[in-house]
């Protein structure tokens, strides 16, 4: 058990990689955006780039595995995950940034598919739902990892020369490529799938594979199960996606496609994503919005490991219920929160966005050094420029609000966001004008933002405890465990596309929604998913807990 375990951890390290990249990117563009001069959709496009492209990572992967091996695949998509990491650092326009985390999208939608594969055909029944776990608890470890990189990184980048506000979100993206590094090397010792070689009449390594994992009284119990599994699947003629339709098979495909539209629509990926940018809007500050960001990552973690504790002991449907009613509560709390903000624009606050003081200085420096820019590389040219950039669009933005003498307050996000709008862009339709008012805009609502950011605090860690009791890990679980040996390959690949699409979906238009919908509405809509899905769920979530394969098959779809 103890090596079976070990091995399962270290395979679905590519779920780890996944939640770093969730969490670092929290704590890149709110820097990365404004240096490349990105608007909500450009934002979005990066942020979730990766998700659209795991999709089509997801619908080949198993294949492809099933031809060469788990582990070659593995290795290859840890491969990519550094390649990513290494692109994006170095990333000098919008298109080489979209197109490096790209890359990395491929890595993990390979990885979430092919991790709990490979770990299914390690493990034994009676410890299966706890090492299938194992992915979600290292995709909260990764998650809580970067977060803390990222916190580090925010604290201590004052103190050291060669990190500085331009260049500091490129060291928090390269830094993921030490952990998959790392993931490529531990996957050389990890052995081949015993199923896989079997199915590949490999039976001797397939039969030493098993003996390592399990004994050699279990390991022989193993293999006649495996090759009388093999020899069953050669009877049965290959399921076409027109079987999914069967009227027979409609509760468990339907049930599926809920829980996995559900999982996403909730917004999990864009509280993830966006956490950071969600704390500052706060009004905590930077320093405070990567604490509370490790935080979270800390929070998941921890009942993570509570959700691997439970899975087997209380069963799926009671987490499953129990969660998704924490969920909804806890989203319904933050939407109310926000409702109850207040926003002010006064000439103190303008100059505390603006820097005031600092501006001629630091504008005055920068010139200086432009004079020796031809002595710089590229990269350093580049980098010069765009903080030039920026400098100069704080003073614009500066001059343009100069004659607001008097404090005003507005009662939501929206309409502040609009008078903001209306005074910066003073030409409609100019291009430079609407790039002033997605440079600063974010920077105005944290520093006029007037609300109860513990309670908002509260209500994110809520969601993201109560998600990873239940949605969470307790989704691919069930999933692995409804449908029959048939179609099991094909239904989940299919609901994993459906969930990847859902996950795609939120994270792009998230920004989008917060700019247009505003904070409060934002949430509400995601309580509102929640607590219909709450609904459906407590009607039709069956117990699978304790249950073989072939007893739910009976119950599910004989029945």
């Amino acid at each position: 058990m103890n090596r079976t375990f070990f091995i399962a951890l270290t395979v679905s390290l590519g779920g780890f990689l996944f939640g770093f990249d969730m969490g670092i990117i929290s704590g890149v563009m709110d820097t990365a955006g404004p240096f490349f001069g990105l608007d909500d959709t450009q934002i979005g496009w990066v942020t979730s780039c990766p998700t659209f492209v795991a999709m089509f990572a997801m619908l080949v992967a198993g294949r492809a595995s099933d031809a060469i091996g788990r582990k070659p695949i593995l290795i290859m998509v840890a491969f990519l995950y550094a390649v990513s990491a290494l692109l994006s650092a170095y990333a000098m326009s919008y298109d080489i940034l979209w197109i490096s985390r790209m890359i990395g999208g491929v890595a993990f939608g390979a990885a979430l598919i092919l991790a709990p594969l490979y770990i299914a055909e390690i493990a034994g029944a009676e410890n299966r739902g706890r090492l299938v776990a194992t992915q979600q608890l290292n995709i909260m470890l990764g998650f809580f990892v970067a977060f803390l990189s990222n916190y580090l990184f925010n604290k201590y980048s004052p103190t050291t020369e060669f990190l500085t506000k331009e260049n500091l979100w490129r060291w928090m993206l390269g830094v993921e490529a030490i952990p998959a590094i790392l993931y490529f090397i531990f996957l050389f010792f990890v052995p081949k799938s015993p199923r896989w070689l079997y199915a590949q009449n490999r039976k001797d390594e397939g039969k030493k594979v098993l003996e390592l994992l399990h004994g050699k009284e279990l390991a022989s119990i193993e293999g006649d199960s495996i090759e009388k599994s093999l020899e069953d699947e050669k009877n049965i003629k290959k399921a076409s996606f027109l079987e999914l339709f069967k009227p027979a098979l409609g509760f468990i495909v339907i049930l599926g496609l809920i829980i996995g539209i559900l999982q996403q629509a909730c917004g999990i990926n864009a509280i993830y994503f966006y956490a950071t940018s969600i704390f500052k809007l706060t009004g905590i500050g930077t320093d405070n919005a990567f604490a509370q960001g490790a935080i979270l990552g800390l929070t998941s973690v921890v009942c993570a490991v509570i959700a691997m504790v439970l899975m087997d002991r209380v069963g799926r449907r009671p987490l499953m219920l129990v969660g998704v009613a924490g969920i909804t509560a806890s989203l319904l709390l933050c939407s109310y929160e926000f409702g109850q903000a207040e926003y002010q624009l006064s000439p103190e606050k303008i100059s505390e966005v603006c820097l005031t003081d600092a501006l001629e200085k630091t504008q005055s420096e920068l010139e200086q050094k432009e004079i020796a820019a031809g002595m710089l590389s590229k990269f350093d040219q580049k980098a010069l420029q765009n903080t030039i950039n920026s400098i100069a669009k704080l003073s614009e933005i500066r001059e343009k609000l100069s004659g607001i003498e008097d404090a005003v307050s507005y009662k939501n996000d929206i309409v502040f966001k609009r008078e903001l709008r209306k005074l910066l862009v003073k030409n409609a339709g100019k291009e430079d004008d609407f790039s002033l008012y997605n440079h600063s805009k974010n920077a105005f609502l944290e520093t006029a933002i007037q609300m109860n950011a513990f309670n908002v605090l509260i209500g994110v860690l809520g969601f993201i405890a109560f998600f990873n009791l239940s949605l969470g890990p307790v989704m691919w679980v069930m999933l692995s465990e409804m449908y029959p040996n048939k179609i099991r390959g094909l239904a989940i690949g299919t609901i994993g596309l459906v969930n990847s699409f859902t996950a795609w979906l939120v994270t792009q238009i998230f920004p989008w929604e917060l700019s247009n919908f505003g904070g409060s509405t934002t949430f509400l809509i995601f309580g509102l998913i929640t607590l219909g899905g709450f609904f459906i769920l407590f009607k039709l979530l069956p117990e699978t807990k304790g249950k073989s394969l072939e007893q739910l098959e009976s119950e599910l779809i004989k029945n």
